[in-house]
């Protein structure tokens, strides 16, 4: 299931590109893509294990950026 979200206040574009890395790289995560530019994300995920992967994105997202919502 590929789902797209809005960011809001999302600062820089190193924090865009590790909070694009550290999603890529958890468990039933297919593809991420966060843009600075954008103010989005883009994320492929397994659809059965959707809300727990969201959970964890969104706790990966604040350690990076505390300040950047995921507009779920």
């Amino acid at each position: 299931m590929t789902k797209v979200f809005k960011l809001k206040d999302l600062d820089c574009p190193n924090c865009a590109a590790k909070m694009e890395q550290a999603i890529g790289k958890l468990p039933a995560v297919n593809s991420a893509s966060v843009s600075f530019m954008g103010q989005k994300m883009v994320i492929d995920v397994n659809d059965e294990q959707f809300d727990v992967v969201m959970q964890k994105v969104v706790k990966v997202c604040r350690k990076i950026e505390p300040d950047c919502q995921i507009l779920l």
